[in-house]
């Protein structure tokens, strides 16, 4: 599963459905995947003291797999703009779930509803 940056906010926040649903994902062997989009959106957050970035930097690290805005996935994102309107970073992320063969667990449904070859888990 590629996950959204709401969602591992929502995590992050104590979210119980959140924490509940990514638990058991992960003690069923799901991958989880993490676009460096995501990972960028959710450390740019400028509240946090130094150990609690450093803490969710690890989380990060240690709960999910990275995958790179590389050249393939930058054209698969170009191509999800070009057939649809869309916002870079979610064209971004949907690109990292088509490129991953797996659902986008989000929040946020309406921006992705119409993107071709995307499968959406709504929690």
């Amino acid at each position: 599963m590629t996950i959204d940056s709401n969602i591992v906010i929502a995590y992050l926040a104590g979210e119980k459905a959140v924490v509940q649903a990514l638990s058991e994902w992960k003690a069923d062997g799901a991958s989880l995947f993490l676009s460096t989009i995501v990972e960028t959106e959710v450390l740019s957050f400028n509240k946090w003291p130094a150990h609690e970035r450093t803490a969710v930097e690890f989380f990060l690290e240690r709960e999910f797999i990275s995958v790179p805005f590389d050249r393939t996935v930058s054209r698969m994102a170009a191509l999800v703009r070009r057939n649809q309107p869309i916002k870079l970073p979610d064209a971004a992320i949907a690109a990292t779930a088509i490129y991953t063969n797996s659902p986008l667990v989000t929040r946020n449904v309406r921006d992705f509803r119409n993107i071709q070859g995307l499968e959406i888990m709504h929690l």
